[in-house]
């Protein structure tokens, strides 16, 4: 657990008890302005989240300060959060209970809490029930820079066959017996062009694609769903999940065209991309191994197709409510709040989510990576996110 450099006082438990009775006391009796009230009764009555003011405690002594590996966390007041409230904050529960099965440190009791209550039956309520058992944090630089960058990941959907056939030539890897023992281990260029090693790792061989591009952005997204047809014409919809890399260096193909001139800055997407390598198909493997990283992959049934892949945490990613994150600056298992906006937009984008996941450039205080999900409309809202972004940890009151 991450020291804290200021240390919290008796005086931080009536703050937040004070806190939470003054919402719970708006929820009866409103305030000076009146919230709009749910015109259902009964069992089908909405709550109303009313705010506090500003906590004066809080503002008069010293905030607390929560010291993490790459990021400090500087206590904060719910107000302070940008559209606290506004979220549809019930859509997280799913997420913290999967992510409640390999909790954080610190996050036992509010697991345990979470799993043996009735999930929320709104929105309001949900706020609420994270009120009262978390407090919120500004992550920050330990230079004290609050603003970082919001990308977006997503889990290909593409077709493959099981042996090499017509077109079908490029092979998905598992990983070989000796990644481990020999590091780092060759380079993409060495796998897709060495006689030798490619006949060494004939056996690893899972699956193969159509298109080079196709495995390379397989690779950088970390997992995928493949359907894979056989020689009978029969197919099945399986997994490809992460089973580790080559620990060479990722190098972005989009930015390497831009620093030679093939691109404009802001250019650099995968429909781009991909019709630059279709109109200069003699550099399209010099390109690729530009990048030398290299990531193998595990074969895995898909049941259920509503169900995300397993991120870092070891736990299922929902979309819209999964992000990864660097983890030397947030636990996984940690509730956040984001403060961006929709990709190429000035729409407010500012949600709950869940620090599930990570990825090798996903580095920084504040730094994440947006789960959008899979399919067409994920593969392209990922593609156009690059924002600025700032955001706010939930901590267990007690987890210090």
């Amino acid at each position: 657990m991450a020291a804290a450099t200021s240390m919290f006082n008796k005086f931080n438990a009536r703050r937040q008890a004070a806190a939470v009775v003054a919402i719970l006391g708006g929820l009866v009796a409103g305030c000076s302005t009146p919230p709009k009230q749910a015109q259902q009764s009964g069992a089908d009555a909405k709550t109303t989240l009313t705010l506090p003011a500003a906590n004066s405690d809080l503002q008069q002594r010293q905030r607390g300060v929560l010291l993490r590996e790459r990021a400090r966390w500087i206590e904060a007041d719910w107000s302070e959060l940008p559209g606290w409230g506004s979220d549809r904050a019930a859509e997280l529960w799913p997420a913290l209970l999967r992510g409640c099965a390999r909790p954080a440190d610190g996050f036992a009791e509010v697991c345990a809490q979470a799993k043996s209550s009735a999930a929320p039956t709104d929105d309001a309520q949900a706020s609420l029930w994270l009120m009262q058992h978390l407090r919120p944090y500004r992550v920050e630089s330990h230079q004290g820079e609050a603003q970082g960058l919001i990308t977006g990941y997503f889990e290909p959907m593409l077709e493959a066959t099981r042996r090499p056939q017509a077109s079908f030539q490029v092979p998905v890897h598992a990983a070989p017996a000796d990644l481990m023992q020999r590091r780092p281990y060759f380079t993409r260029q060495q796998i897709e062009s060495d006689t030798t090693l490619r006949a060494r790792l004939k056996a690893q061989e899972l699956a193969f694609l159509e298109d080079p591009l196709d495995l390379l952005v397989l690779q950088i997204q970390g997992s995928g769903r493949l359907r894979i047809s056989d020689a009978s014409g029969r197919s099945q919809w399986v997994r490809m999940a992460f089973a580790g890399h080559n620990d060479h260096p990722y190098q972005s193909i989009g930015k390497t065209l831009i620093e030679r001139g093939e691109l404009r800055p802001g250019e650099a997407s995968w429909p781009t991309i991909r019709d630059w390598l279709r109109r200069n198909p003699q550099s399209a493997k010099e390109l690729l191994w530009s990048n030398p990283r290299y990531v193998f992959f595990r074969e895995e049934a898909l049941p259920d197709p509503a169900v995300g892949p397993r991120g870092a945490q070891g736990v299922a990613l929902t979309p819209g409510r999964s992000i990864a994150v660097d983890r030397g600056s947030i636990p996984y298992g940690t509730p956040v709040w984001l403060d961006a906006t929709e990709p190429l937009s000035n729409q407010p984008l500012r949600k709950l989510a869940m620090a599930q996941d990570t990825g090798s450039a996903i580095v920084g205080a504040v730094r994440a990576d947006y789960f959008w999900g899979w399919g067409g409309e994920a593969e392209a809202q990922a593609g156009r996110m690059k924002q600025p972004l700032r955001l706010w940890a939930l901590w267990p009151m007690s987890g210090m």
